[in-house]
């Protein structure tokens, strides 16, 4: 396996659908035009590779400055366990270093928690925090 990192490559929905597939993302690639426009107007993008496989992503939407927004982190299955996420959650963390809000939202589960938690989130069930969301599952 010789995995490399990208920021900001223009990307291919074959590629992209094959990725939110394996994670079972279906709400999103039920509409890939808009993924892909939504992918394309995120602050940053990081992907890595192997060879020429789309193997993981990380995208960030915010203002760059005060908040940023991890929208996605994903990593093909076959890929997990290898330190990719851990390294696309690295990098864009260094870019953003300055920002003070570094947020997020996922799915409540021991590996995921434990995931986050490693690279320096916290919970904000775990706190003086509080967090609200709004989704429309359609």
């Amino acid at each position: 396996m010789n995995i490399h990192y990208s920021e900001n490559q223009t990307l291919n929905a074959e590629n992209v659908k094959a990725l939110y597939e394996d994670a079972q993302w279906t709400l999103y690639t039920k509409d890939m035009p808009r993924l892909m426009q939504a992918i394309d107007q995120s602050l940053s993008v990081i992907t890595a590779w192997d060879r020429d496989r789309l193997v993981g992503l990380i995208r960030v939407v915010g203002d760059g400055l005060t908040i940023i927004y991890i929208q996605d982190i994903i990593v093909l299955r076959e890929y997990q366990k290898e330190g990719i996420g851990s390294e696309l959650m690295k990098q864009i963390l260094a870019k953003y270093s300055d920002v003070r809000q570094k947020v997020l939202l996922t799915d409540d589960a021991p590996d995921v928690r434990q995931f986050y938690e490693k690279n320096n989130f916290r919970s904000c069930d775990q706190g003086e925090l509080v967090a609200f969301v709004q989704l429309n599952n359609h």
